[in-house]
């Protein structure tokens, strides 16, 4: 009787349409947002929960194909088989209706698929538990399951069409923290990712994400990972002072390194390669007092500073070597 009764309220709750049974798979009741930057092509996919590690299960993309979502109770096959499926030709509607189609837990399932033309396609299962929906269009398409109330999709849209003139990265935690605002899963937070991929791919897929950056377990996953995408953004000044030294063209890199350390003042790595850059550009005495401060929070930059010459990393004097290592 009570085993009778357990069905019962399965049915119940979930409102079958049809005969099926709950799958196996992970739950990440969440919400998320694939979308697309129509002046530079760039693809991207966010997402929070109250699941660990959300971003290794719904989040999926490659650069020149597309980006996927894959929710609820998680089909991960649905992110490589989608890409797959796009990239053999297939729209983002035809690859949903394919992907569905063999899968007979479709009905828990929230998939949203977005293509490098911006179209998409998106399922909310009838088994979703509620509050969940979905809303898309030319370039976005946003979901949630399980959320605290009806608000979330709705607060998504307004957040993804006022910030257009964002860049796409910026614009996607922009759109997490308003779902976040307007309560989020019910459950409360976890965990979130970004991946955010070009719409061209490369001859070097090895640098095709541009960012990809996941929050496995905190408090507060959207302010961390707001936060990451800022140390990203100041690491990519760093990356393009290093690729300006390697030209010799010193002005251009201490240009980018500057940018890094407004960002990020207290990072001591910003710090101490821009003080090695200008004592290679001769600059021996700007570079003293950086150093020094450098070395009274933490001795093994002194230490990392007699290990450069030998890498051909620290190109100075004999003299001038002393007296950076004060």
């Amino acid at each position: 009787m009570k085993h009778l009764f357990s069905l019962a309220l399965l049915f119940a709750i979930c409102n079958f349409s049809v005969a099926q049974e709950k799958p196996a798979d992970p739950l990440a009741h969440t919400f998320s947002i694939v979308a697309r930057d129509a002046r530079t092509g760039e693809m991207a996919v966010a997402v929070q929960s109250h699941w660990f590690a959300v971003g290794t299960s719904v989040a999926w993309g490659e650069a020149g194909v597309g980006v996927i979502a894959t929710q609820s109770f998680i089909n991960k096959s649905f992110g490589p088989r989608g890409l797959t499926l796009l990239k053999q030709g297939k729209s983002p509607e035809d690859a949903v209706k394919a992907l569905l189609a063999t899968d007979e837990g479709r009905e828990f399932r929230q998939l949203a698929i977005l293509d490098t033309h911006g179209r998409t396609a998106v399922h909310t299962g009838k088994s979703c538990i509620k509050d969940a929906g979905d809303s898309h269009g030319e370039n976005f398409s946003v979901q949630a399951n399980m959320m605290l109330n009806n608000k979330v999709v709705p607060a998504m849209v307004k957040a993804w069409n006022e910030s257009e003139t964002m860049p796409l990265a910026e614009r996607m935690v922009y759109v997490l923290k308003a779902a976040q605002n307007a309560g989020g899963d019910i459950r409360g937070k976890q965990s979130a990712a970004l991946l955010v991929v070009p719409g061209k791919a490369s001859e070097e897929p090895w640098n095709d994400r541009l960012v990809d950056l996941r929050v496995d377990d905190h408090t507060n996953p959207i302010a961390e990972l707001e936060r990451l995408l800022k140390v990203h953004r100041a690491y990519e000044h760093m990356n393009k002072g290093d690729l300006y030294v390697e030209k010799l063209q010193m002005d251009k890199a201490m240009t980018e390194y500057n940018a890094a350390m407004e960002m990020f003042p207290d990072n001591l790595e910003m710090q101490y390669w821009t003080a090695i850059t200008l004592a290679n550009d001769g600059k021996t005495d700007d570079a003293l007092p950086m150093l020094k401060k450098i070395y009274a929070e933490d001795t093994n930059w002194r230490e990392l500073t007699k290990r450069l010459p030998a890498a051909g990393l620290l190109t100075v004097s004999k003299s001038d070597l002393l007296r950076l290592l004060e």
